[in-house]
């Protein structure tokens, strides 16, 4: 193969990276130059824009070191048996595109995955060698996520650990069968192993009142991980529950969801037909109600039909609607628990109304000051001046709902 220039590296390995949508820069700590020491948004091949918790958006140079890789995962466009352009980087153009970027003010960080070649310990040591070059070397202040190879050594994977502020190892199928079938020589068991050690690689380096001398850092931002969405057949309920065991027992930081897309030269196996993109977006709704206001995955799936979440109405709007014995809720009595379950109020709008509500009553255009649109909870709750009367309990209840608040699709 004619020897590739890095211009058209970048092209192919960008293009290859955007499949992963388990790309953020949240919850890491800041690593700040200070008095000019270390190094440290626009458009462009590999620049991909991802939100921190706080909706800020920031740029990452998204690439893979490689798309050559001895798996034949069947879903997985990169596959040994996939007729695609394959490109690999050294570790050292990887290290001089992440230093440049960052100097022209284009990114804040690197994103970096890889197919796997030769071995898995061969390519996670590329990976890690990335990073370490950049921190030790270069002294780089910036982010970097690297995914982790599971099959790898353990030791591989703590050394990223080390250099990385967030590491994640997809899942990729929330069905441990259809992982088997599709991706024979992924093991589930394997995978969860890796997140075991990085939850206790984030846990050992949570540093304690009693330590004089604070451990090192290990993936300071936590791990994530993806899920694809209709590639197995699995129903949103199931994959909800997936979610949740994933949170409880490896302390991720976040569940990624990719609605699944055909590849070309695709398997039999798989569907021809990719699911509606706004099922991706219910998932990540009953993600966020999941980890922010407190429903559990059985709750959010109660009123599903046939395990589907509903299509015309997001998670939280659809329980309440299911709950209608449990309203209205007197938003000058109510804890701030059930407040939380009151379709268009979020988590800002409720702490200011459990601030406010101890030097006043509130009324419903006080209501209306604090959040952005009262039109949608008018049936769900009382206030001083205002009661829905038979409005919560009306036939019609869904279709007026949804009429009077178009709903936001953005999550942020």
């Amino acid at each position: 193969m004619a020897q590739l220039d890095l211009r058209k590296k970048l092209s192919i390995l960008a293009d290859a990276a955007k499949y992963d949508a388990s790309c953020s820069s949240s919850g890491t700590s800041k690593r700040d130059s200070v008095g000019g020491k270390g190094i440290g948004s626009t458009e462009g091949m590999g620049i991909c824009h991802a939100y921190t918790p706080d909706g800020r958006c920031v740029s990452l140079l998204k690439i893979l070191l490689t798309n050559f890789c001895i798996y034949d995962c069947a879903y997985c466009i990169n596959r040994v048996s996939s007729n695609v352009e394959r490109a690999r980087f050294g570790a050292d153009e990887v290290v001089d595109l992440t230093l440049n970027f960052y100097r022209r003010n284009y990114i804040e960080g690197l994103f970096l995955s890889s197919g796997v070649i030769r071995s898995s310990d061969y390519t996670m040591e590329q990976l890690v060698l990335v990073a370490k070059t950049l921190r030790e070397v270069h002294d780089f202040r910036g982010y970097i996520h690297l995914k982790l190879i599971p099959e790898a050594d353990p030791k591989l994977v703590e050394m990223a650990g080390l250099y990385a502020d967030r590491l994640s190892a997809n899942i990729e199928l929330p069905r441990d069968e259809a992982l088997a079938r599709l991706a024979p020589q992924k093991d589930v068991g394997v995978i969860k192993k890796a997140m075991g050690q990085v939850r206790l690689g984030v846990e050992a380096a949570r540093p304690s009142k009693r330590d004089r001398i604070k451990p090192p850092k290990f993936a300071p931002g936590g791990q994530s991980t993806q899920l694809i969405v209709g590639a197995d057949g699995a129903p949103d309920t199931e994959i909800l529950d997936r979610s949740a065991s994933l949170y409880g027992g490896y302390g991720l930081r976040r569940v990624y969801y990719s609605a699944f897309s055909p590849i070309p030269d695709s398997s039999s196996i798989l569907p021809l037909s990719k699911p509606p993109l706004m099922r991706e977006h219910r998932l990540y709704q009953a993600d966020w109600l999941m980890r922010f206001y407190g429903f559990s995955a059985p709750e959010i799936g109660d009123g599903a039909t046939g395990g589907m979440l509903d299509l015309a109405v997001d998670p939280k709007l659809a329980w309440a609607l299911n709950r209608r014995e449990q309203f209205p809720v007197d938003v000058n009595r109510a804890p701030r628990e059930m407040l939380l379950r009151v379709p268009g109020l979020g988590v800002k709008a409720v702490d200011r109304i459990v601030s406010v509500r101890r030097y006043r009553t509130l009324r419903l255009e006080d209501v209306g000051r604090l959040t952005r649109s009262v039109a949608k909870m008018r049936p769900f709750i009382t206030t001083l001046d205002w009661t829905p009367g038979g409005l919560t309990d009306a036939a019609d209840l869904r279709a007026r709902v949804i009429d009077c608040a178009p709903e936001q699709l953005s999550l942020f």
